[in-house]
């Protein structure tokens, strides 16, 4: 496996690490009320998470056109 490769496969595992915190995050946020502090740190955890997960995707497309494999 080359280098690129293997980060690719890398960057599609972390996505999938940075979609299921993502998802444990919202299910907190789902039992605190809107205006509390708490809700409010973990909404902005959960859209710097999805900022992230945008960039790996990002990486991941430029990756595999790079690798001809999309």
């Amino acid at each position: 496996m080359s280098v690129s490769n293997y980060l690719i496969e890398y960057m599609k595992a972390h996505l999938i690490s940075i979609e299921q915190d993502q998802a444990e995050i919202e299910k907190q946020m789902e039992d605190l009320d809107m205006n509390s502090k708490e809700f409010l740190e973990l909404d902005f955890e959960f859209n710097w998470l999805g900022g992230q997960a945008i960039a790996a995707r990002h990486f991941i497309k430029v990756g595999e056109e790079y690798n001809g494999t999309n």
